[in-house]
Formats: C-alpha cells, sequence, structure tokens
C-alpha cells in the first residue's frame, strides 16, 4: 500500500477522533455549567451506555478499517464526505442550542425551547444530521462494512432509549 495512502488515512483518522474528542469538552463544560445553575440530567445509564457504544464503534471501524488496509475510492470518498457534513451539521447544532447541546439528557431550571426551524422540520438533528451519518461516514471511508453492519444496528438500540426519554422530559418541562 502506497505510503501517501497511509498517510491520508491515517490523517482522516486522527481527525475523525480528534473532532469527537474536542466536542466531548465542549460537551462536558456545558454540562459542568448547566449542573452549577441547578440543571437536572436523565438517563444517565443509557447516556453512559450511549457513550461506550460510541467509542466502541470507533474502535471497531478503525481497527477493522486498519485491518484491512485503507484504500482511498468512491466508497471511501462518499465516507469522507458523509463525516464531514455529519460533522458541519455538529457545528450547527451546538451553535444553535449553545450553552444546552451536552452529549448527555440536561435540562436547565431556565431551559427554553429551541424553535430553530431546523429542530422543527427535522425531529433530533443531532442524532439524525450527525451521529448516524457520522457513524456511517466513518465505516465507508475505512471500508469498515462488518462494524456498520453489527455495530449501527446495536448502536441504534441505546440511541433509541434517549430519544424516548428525551421525548418525555421535554414534555415534562415544555408540556
Amino acid at each position: 500500500m502506497p505510503q501517501e495512502m497511509t498517510s491520508f488515512f491515517l490523517a482522516f483518522t486522527v481527525f475523525a477522533v480528534a473532532s469527537r474528542i474536542a466536542s466531548l469538552v465542549v460537551s462536558l463544560r456545558h454540562e459542568a455549567a448547566l449542573k452549577r445553575a441547578g440543571a437536572v440530567e436523565y438517563g444517565a445509564l443509557n447516556s453512559n451506555l450511549l457513550a461506550l457504544c460510541h467509542v466502541l464503534f470507533y474502535a471497531a471501524a478503525i481497527w477493522e478499517g486498519w485491518a484491512r488496509g485503507p484504500e482511498l475510492d468512491a466508497v471511501a470518498t462518499t465516507g469522507i464526505v458523509l463525516y464531514l457534513v455529519a460533522l458541519l451539521f455538529l457545528c450547527y447544532v451546538v451553535h444553535l442550542l449553545g450553552r444546552l447541546w451536552t452529549v448527555k439528557l440536561i435540562i436547565a431550571t431556565d431551559h427554553t425551547l429551541v424553535t430553530h426551524p431546523l429542530f422543527r422540520t427535522i425531529r433530533h438533528p443531532n442524532y439524525f444530521l450527525n451521529i448516524v451519518p457520522e457513524l456511517v461516514g466513518l465505516c465507508l471511508a475505512l471500508h469498515s462494512f462488518k462494524t456498520l453492519a453489527i455495530g449501527l444496528p446495536i448502536y441504534l438500540v441505546p440511541l433509541t432509549v434517549r430519544i424516548v426519554q428525551e421525548e418525555k422530559a421535554m414534555r415534562a418541562r415544555f408540556g
């Protein structure tokens, strides 16, 4: 395998992991401020399970991709583009939610309902425009097809639980 190909995929993998770590840092900062102000966390066990699934999904995709050997073809290019678009949506959702955005389900004491058209058009844009496309894009970019086929359905279980918990918490708060 050519050195430039390996270097490219190493750079993509490092970028993907660093992007997730950066988003986690933002989330932890927001979480700490929200909790200091009296915010309440819901579904903590499921949040931990979701975080574990995310880490394991990344680890499996990266391991499978590197074991298979990186190949820059139409599938990988599509995956990289999908991953980058998902990352842009993450940045946009974080921007729209501001201090309320965390990877956990936390409701602030002064929580206001975000009524931006994106949230009215797409229910849970963070999940459907960021997380799911991000995971699919990562697997396509690395040709981690087994991780995609096995890992995504497993990941969707705690994600579905999170959506149900979020809907319930938001209905309780906003009616």
